[in-house]
């Protein structure tokens, strides 16, 4: 059974969570602050993460933050916030998606299912088969079954995200992408949420991988069309 953790403070959002998830099959543990958020997913094990951004103890972009420096656990973020910046800011720390307040328990429940559906996919196409394998061009190299970067010999840390969409590129050199098309790639989601968080991912891949990120030599953008891997 599918174990989902919910870190939110307002205890009747969370019970409403947990009682459409656990119709739906799935088991739930709630927890109301950042900090035991984090305790839970050190001492237990999750398949995804439902965290809320305003938090009593740190807010959900710290805590999303924590999470990602030691785990690509998929991570759903929900607020009443709605502007674009947080969306941004969230999908840019690598959050898997950003729900918004009120939103429906249907909603949530597919949510979860396709992010669920999608990581497992990523697992088996980036993982099973590909044991050992490196792809090396120029100075760049990427291990996929440890998922780790090296840029001329020097490693380079990217998030989750960071590293499915660099590889996805890598995997289809000198093919042009949009960024719908990325975003629906890797996010999985149909571009239901903000598909300019794929340019935020790719800025942040080009200040870690390129000498010059504004003159990049892995990824090339094209302009009016969307982004390629240059070989």
């Amino acid at each position: 059974m599918n174990r989902i953790l919910i870190v939110e403070d307002d205890q009747s959002i969370a019970n409403l969570q947990r009682d459409y998830l656990e119709l739906s099959g799935y088991s739930v543990k709630m927890v109301n602050n950042g900090s035991a958020g984090l305790k839970a997913l050190k001492e237990e094990e999750f398949k995804l993460v439902i965290l809320d951004i305003m938090l009593p103890d740190m807010d959900g972009f710290e805590v999303l933050r924590t999470i990602r420096e030691q785990d690509d656990i998929p991570v759903l973020l929900v607020s009443a916030r709605a502007e674009e910046i947080y969306k941004v800011n969230g999908l840019g720390l690598g959050a898997d998606d950003y729900i918004t307040k009120p939103f429906s328990s249907g909603e949530l429940v597919a949510r979860v299912g396709a992010h669920l559906k999608k990581f497992e996919r990523m697992k088996e196409r980036f993982g099973k088969g590909n044991e050992g394998t490196t792809i090396q061009i120029r100075g760049l190299e990427l291990q996929k079954d440890a998922r780790r970067v090296f840029v001329n010999g020097d490693e380079v840390v990217l998030a989750q995200k960071e590293f499915d969409l660099l590889l996805f590129l890598v995997q289809y050199p000198n093919r042009v992408f949009g960024k719908e098309e990325l975003f629906e790639r890797i996010w999985g989601m149909d571009a239901m949420s903000d598909a300019s968080t794929v340019t935020v991912h790719i800025a942040r891949i080009r200040e870690k991988i390129e000498e010059i990120p504004s003159k990049p030599q892995y990824i090339g953008t094209v302009w009016g069309s969307g982004y390629r891997f240059m070989v």
